[in-house]
């Protein structure tokens, strides 16, 4: 799904975490259609989070991030 975010590097893509849980952050689509960056893992707190990208940069400040449920 790489080709959601292609204006992201690959070496910088290679280390963006979360800020939360320091976990690996992918590629996903937000419930509006736009492209965000999910937090692989729960952060600790029963949830995950997504980043909106705008433009192409990532946007990871924890209080603008998206919360969602965790899968079971």
């Amino acid at each position: 799904m790489t080709s959601m975010s292609p204006t992201i590097t690959p070496w910088l893509r290679e280390i963006l975490r979360c800020p939360v849980g320091g976990h690996e952050l992918v590629d996903a689509i937000g419930p509006d259609g736009t492209p965000e960056l999910q937090c692989s893992q729960d952060c600790g707190d029963g949830v995950r989070r997504a980043y909106r990208v705008e433009n192409g940069i990532p946007v990871l400040l924890v209080q603008e991030s998206r919360e969602f449920g965790v899968e079971s």
